[in-house]
């Protein structure tokens, strides 16, 4: 019964601001703002996006009066605006950027697929490359620049992880980079 006491209230207020009542859209904003507010807040923790919203969805309706006259269901109405406000602002903000047009443009047309492609294999080639020159060390020596070089590991980490002293540790990597650079060649 209240629900129809309700429907039957905004339609009145509904004509009433039709006619040019300013203070039934008043009583229109004050009757559904916080129902539009729950329902705001399941879609975005935004609170300040959820006002705004909110504020344009009103502003849209006052500035439509003439068009709102045969709207059914008011409540519905608005929740289906500040829905579709608040998803036009989520586009927004994911397609927009800090970054001009132009900018974008001139970057992704000078990205050279065939250069990307030839980086690559050099990189590849280097990693096969290093891969076989490190088949020339021992195991414990292999163990020690990879954990220098690769996992950037302290010296002080790869004596606790090899079990060696300070001095000793230095001396493997040392004779390791020395049969690296002699392969190499």
């Amino acid at each position: 019964m209240a629900t129809n006491t309700l429907k039957e209230q905004t339609r009145e207020l509904i004509a009433q601001f039709c006619a040019g009542n300013d203070a039934a859209f008043a009583r229109l904003y004050d009757m559904y703002v916080h129902m539009l507010y729950n329902y705001g807040n399941k879609l975005t923790q935004d609170q300040e996006l959820l006002k705004d919203c909110i504020h344009d969805v009103f502003v849209k309706v006052y500035m439509k009066r003439n068009d709102k006259n045969n709207i059914n269901n008011f409540g519905s109405y608005l929740i289906i605006s500040l829905k579709n406000r608040l998803l036009d602002e989520f586009r927004r903000k994911n397609f927009t950027t800090e970054e001009a047009a132009e900018e974008y443009e001139y970057r992704c047309a000078t990205e050279d697929v065939e250069n990307s492609y030839l980086s690559q294999e050099r990189q590849d080639l280097q990693t096969a490359h290093v891969a076989y020159l490190m088949q020339n060390l021992t195991r414990r020596q292999r163990q020690a620049i990879t954990l220098y070089y690769i996992e950037q590991r302290k010296y002080e980490e790869i004596c606790d992880i090899m079990q060696m002293n300070y001095h000793s540790v230095r001396n493997l990597m040392h004779r390791g980079m020395l049969k690296l650079r002699e392969a190499a060649m």
